[in-house]
């Protein structure tokens, strides 16, 4: 009885929070009426997916695996999920280069055996999805448990995620600054050539900036993250997303929208929070996972040779591209800085940074990921630095959350600062 409690009581948080999280904000305005009208047939339907997965983590709370296994065999059962989609995705490999190698005169007789493994693993991974999902919220919760940053002992809100297609996001901002005044999240599906081609007429009909970027997940409840076999990057966005849930429900993340100042707190808020997560539940429960500090880490390079300090460096040259553009657009040299802008996306493609189209809604949506110390597309924009100098002052998470999570203005991170 008190379990069955316990699920209506979730229940009715889940659905409260989706109606509060549950999609990308589209504000109204004459812009948004003018781009929906060459969005309306492929935006991403938010409503049928947040049904669908509400349906899927009620099934699942109501068989509750996972309670029957030790931790040990939680976490085996995680990296056994993640080596599946790992082969899965060799397989869809390999079933691609058969079809595509005009050596196999007959391909459908050639990826039999390929195309059967591929059913076999793709039924264990199906069944395998939702436990797995299960105990990494578990993990997450726990995590989040011992970092004090719960209220009256219980985690507000809960852990929910759900492994997705996610969609894909249009970003534009105006030609002139760069500053993002509409996200619309569009089908997962959309092809290469589709987003060209509504990039270029938004930038022809409409005078703006636009950019199709893939994103890795989304902060809807229950939150929506990408498939992936990398546990590291999965337990970092699972947490990150989580963290936008958590400021959702306080001044912070309800202002998300309000402007760009606000989403870049933010944004920097989940990623930095969502790094410290992430590396607690492997420190926890998958130790031989853990990669080296940050700090020890050194500079990746595009290839496989060894990083030396004169080779190019990305997040230097991308602040340095977007101090630049800053400049151009600020003495009103609007085609100047595109052609700059166009002029360094060649580079970058030429030191193996494969960059589609770089221009102001770039700068706009990347821009506002701010935790790198580089500074990386935010340029010399002090917002990021700011959280980043917050977080600094704290001993504990918690403590970091709780207070950035009151901020309202970039005046209010200042105050906490003392400056």
């Amino acid at each position: 009885m008190l379990q069955g409690r316990r699920y209506i009581r979730i229940f009715i948080l889940v659905v409260l929070m989706a109606a509060v999280l549950g999609g990308s904000a589209v504000p109204t305005g004459g812009l948004t009426f003018l781009v929906r009208a060459f969005t309306r047939p492929i935006e991403f339907d938010f409503s049928t997916w947040t049904l669908e997965a509400i349906g899927a983590k009620l099934a699942s709370w109501g068989l509750s695996l996972e309670r029957f296994l030790t931790p040990q065999a939680q976490s085996a059962l995680v990296l056994d999920h993640l080596a599946r989609v790992q082969r899965v995705n060799q397989l869809n490999a390999e079933m691609v280069a058969i079809y595509t190698n005009p050596r196999f005169t007959n391909p459908d007789q050639a990826s039999q055996s390929v195309r059967e493994e591929l059913n076999t693993e793709l039924e264990r991974l199906n069944f395998t999805a939702s436990l797995a999902e299960a105990v990494l919220q578990t993990q997450l919760m726990a995590v989040i448990q011992e970092s004090s940053l719960h209220f009256l002992g219980q985690v507000s809100p809960p852990s929910l995620y759900r492994v997705s297609d996610v969609p894909q996001s249009l970003v534009i901002s105006p030609r002139t600054e760069i500053r993002q005044v509409l996200d619309i999240s569009l089908t997962p599906s959309i092809s290469v050539d589709q987003k060209n081609q509504l990039e270029s007429i938004i930038l022809t009909k409409l005078d703006h900036s636009a950019l199709v970027v893939p994103i890795g997940g989304i902060g809807s409840y229950p939150t929506m993250v990408m498939q992936s076999s990398d546990l590291v990057w999965l337990t970092e966005v699972v947490a990150h997303e989580w963290v936008h849930n958590f400021l959702t429900l306080r001044p912070l993340g309800i202002n998300y929208f309000t402007n760009d100042v606000l989403r870049t707190i933010n944004e920097t808020t989940a990623t930095l929070a969502g790094q410290e997560l992430g590396r607690m539940i492997l420190e926890k429960y998958y130790p031989d996972h853990l990669p080296p500090p940050v700090q020890a880490q050194v500079q990746p390079a595009p290839s496989e040779t060894v990083s030396q300090p004169d080779e190019f460096n990305y997040q230097t040259e991308m602040r340095l591209t977007r101090v630049e553009t800053d400049r151009l657009l600020a003495e009103g040299d609007v085609e100047g800085a595109e052609a700059y802008m166009e002029a360094r996306r060649q580079v970058f493609w030429e030191n193996g940074y494969p960059i589609r189209k770089l221009n102001q809604a770039y700068f706009a949506f990347y821009g506002a990921y701010s935790a790198d110390p580089e500074g990386g597309a935010a340029g010399e924009d002090p917002v990021g630095p700011a959280v980043q100098a917050l977080r600094a002052q704290y001993d504990q998470l918690a403590d970091f959350l709780n207070a950035i999570s009151w901020v309202t203005s970039f005046d209010d991170l200042l105050k906490l600062l003392g400056r």
